[in-house]
Formats: structure tokens, sequence, C-alpha cells
């Protein structure tokens, strides 16, 4: 495959191959990875890749993703729990999922979450919590909070006492900060894996 044609083909394995190594190899070996027979070839694929906005040059001629090199695919029509759905191939777009996830690049943080106490609110040991960084929050949000010199992800309440922090799971008590309650963030989202890759 050397024509435009296969550039989906070609981008399908350049994002395979970064996605595990997070870099964009030399030519000799984009040979390979592309089934492609010269360097001549390999340099027209990724011109053309650049021009589409999937690839970009460094100043040191280093070619790097671009924005849209991230892009997945998204089906046009929601996913059914209960009766089968058709073709979920019909009308796929693209997105990235910083555009679902983040809100503010420079603001974010994202943190693995240790422990089951916030089970109750589907958050398990494992999942990654996507964390907007803000000094203040609602009650009913859940935040990521400093108590003791340590981080917890708890659901932020208010009493007549004050401001306590209250976990989703009824084995572990609600925590009353003594002092001043610092909040690092709201949790805006959450990712979690449901099967492991093969390497």
């Amino acid at each position: 495959m050397r024509t435009a044609s296969a550039d989906p083909h070609y981008l399908s394995r350049l994002q395979d191959y970064y996605a595990r190594w997070r870099c964009i190899p030399a030519y000799g070996k984009l040979c390979r990875i592309l089934h492609l027979a010269s360097r001549s070839a390999v340099g027209k694929v990724l011109e053309r890749l650049r021009l589409q906005g999937f690839l970009e040059r460094t100043p040191d001629g280093d070619w790097v993703p671009a924005r849209r090199f991230f892009e997945r695919f998204v089906a046009g029509q929601a996913v059914q729990a209960g009766e089968p759905a058709p073709d979920t191939d019909a009308g796929l777009t693209t997105l990235l999922l910083d555009d679902l996830l983040v809100q503010t690049p420079s603001r974010t943080l994202l943190l693995t979450v240790r422990g089951d106490s916030m089970s109750g609110a589907n958050i398990f040991e494992g999942d990654v919590v996507i964390v907007e960084r803000q000094a203040s929050a609602l009650p009913g949000e859940i935040v990521v909070a400093a108590v003791d010199g340590e981080l917890t992800v708890k659901r932020l309440e208010r009493d007549a006492e004050g401001w306590l922090l209250r976990p989703e799971n009824p084995a572990y008590p609600v925590l009353r900060p003594a002092g001043t309650l610092t909040l690092v963030g709201v949790v805006t989202g959450l990712a979690r894996r449901l099967r492991r890759g093969t390497s």
C-alpha cells in the first residue's frame, strides 16, 4: 500500500508504535513498521500525515505527534445497555480524550486511587481521577484534599459543625479536619482500564 488511500493504515501503525514506545522512530525502522521499501516512500507518507495535521516537525527536523494524532474514534450513536444496537462503525467521528476530560490543562492533575473508601461512588483502587485544581468546592462534590499531610479523595459535605469529608464506603469513618481544610481540587472525571493489553 503506497497511495494516500493507505494513510489511515500507516497512521494506525504509527499510533500503535507511539503508544508503546513514546517516539516516532527513524526512517529505517519506519520502513519495517509501515512495510515500505524505501526511506523516500516513508518520507512521502510522513509528509502527507503532516499536511493532514497528524504529525509535525521540530526545529531540529524530528517528527513528533500533532494534536490530531491523539484523536480516537467515537461512534455516532450511544451504546445500548439493553437491546443490541446496530453497527457501531456507522457514523464514526473523532474525539480527543482531553476534550472530554480536561477543561483547563494547566490546572488539571491526574491521581491514581489507592484503597476502596469511595467504592460507593464507583471509584476503585487503581482508577485514575481527573482533578481540576482549585481552593474551593461545593457541598456534594467529590474532592481531593490534604489531611494530615496525605491526599485523600472523598465527598465534601457541610453540617452544623463545619466541613467534613465523607467516604462512600460505610467501613470508613467520616473525616473532620481539626484545622483548615486544604482542598487540592475537584474530581471532574475518571479513567479506568477494564482490560489489560498484551505487551
